[in-house]
């Protein structure tokens, strides 16, 4: 092998917290995973240096909330998608009131201080159902923040309603909704898209979605699921639209990367393992240089791999997941309550603290 001392004025750059191209990135990717992962851990304590009162590396964060899917009807038949019913199918549902105010009351009694709410592309349900909804939930339980509905579900809202996203997401935040999560994002490569869920809401309007709430004063999150058809290039195109984004608007609270669960679905692609996880987690964190949080994927992976990436650029463990039915009928059940979490955060040397969606402490 003939050395390249480049690769050393890369590795210092990264180490001393530098942005990084297209092309270092996907240098960085080919390291080791020892290496890529020492210097993912080294950019999480630059990002995190002065949180919490400069305890931030001391820290390891988690949250307590519910998954909460209001509907599996869809009609947008993503390949990948285990989860989606039609409306002719025995077992599609949509929530009523009284189940998800059950919901909610379980989540409150273990602690829990948001629902994330999500659903399919339900084809007939009007705005007013979804205003009531939001409206019901914020009115009964005003301590229950609502993170809720993806980009690709207001895109849908737009064409169903025939409404603006603007007035859409102003009307949907007025009637109770205080987050949006990242949902949908998979890869932001049109091409991609097209190959897993041509139907569905394409790059740009995913990232339209997420700047219009980032003006209108909401914060959101960005996500990744890979391991399929794209490459890894394709990831890092995904990770530069993130990027870039944030450098416009700022209002991604974090980043969650997953790995493609293939059981029961329809889109035939080799999956990848925890090496590749953790690996794509690492460049991640080095790459996204204005994304301060980075939450491991443990629902995904498993606590141990989960715990693994605490070490490889991650600083939030997620949420205990007291309720979670998309990735489950993919084939991945793993469950964790919060003395397992805390655990699995002091046996690295971290103190865990609870959170809520905008990574402020909670119970101090």
């Amino acid at each position: 092998m003939i050395y390249d001392p480049s690769i050393d004025a890369l590795l210092q750059k990264t180490f001393e917290g530098e942005r990084v191209s297209n092309e270092e990135a996907l240098r960085l990717y080919g390291l080791p995973l020892e290496t890529l992962g020492g210097l993912a851990d080294r950019r999480r304590e630059l990002a995190k240096a002065e949180a919490y009162d400069g305890r931030g590396n001391e820290i390891v964060t988690y949250s307590v909330d519910r998954n909460i899917n209001y509907t599996n009807v869809c009609n947008v038949y993503c390949k990948f998608c285990a989860f989606m019913r039609t409306e002719k199918d025995d077992d599609s549902y949509v929530i009523t009131h009284t189940e998800i105010d059950r919901k909610i009351e379980e989540t409150l009694a273990l602690g829990g201080t948001q629902i994330l709410m999500q659903g399919g592309h339900h084809p007939k349900l009007s705005k007013q159902w979804y205003l009531d909804l939001l409206a019901h939930i914020h009115d009964r339980f005003p301590a229950i923040n609502i993170h809720g509905f993806s980009p690709s579900e207001f895109v849908h809202f737009s064409k169903v309603f025939d409404e603006s996203l603007e007035d859409i997401i102003r009307d949907f935040h007025t009637a109770g909704l205080g987050s949006i999560p990242g949902g949908g994002g998979e890869i932001l490569v049109d091409g991609v898209r097209k190959k897993i869920s041509p139907l569905k809401a394409m790059s740009d309007d995913w990232l339209d979605v997420m700047a219009i709430a980032h003006r209108q004063g909401l914060a959101t999150t960005a996500t990744m699921m890979f391991g399929h058809v794209e490459t890894v290039e394709e990831r890092i195109e995904h990770l530069d639209r993130v990027r870039c984004q944030q450098d416009e608007t700022g209002g991604f609270t974090a980043f969650i990367a997953w790995t493609f669960q293939a059981e029961n679905t329809r889109l035939k692609a080799p999956t990848v393992g925890a090496h590749e996880y953790l690996r794509m987690q690492a460049l991640s964190r080095i790459y996204l240089d204005n994304i301060e949080n980075i939450q491991s994927s443990w629902v995904t992976q498993g606590r141990e791999i989960g715990q693994v990436a605490l070490r490889h650029g991650a600083n939030d463990l997620g949420s205990i997941m007291i309720e979670e039915n998309v990735v489950s009928q993919a084939g991945t059940t793993y469950c964790m309550g919060v003395a397992d979490m805390q655990q699995l955060i002091r046996d690295l040397g971290y103190e865990p603290r609870q959170r809520d969606n905008w990574y402020h402490l909670l119970n101090q």
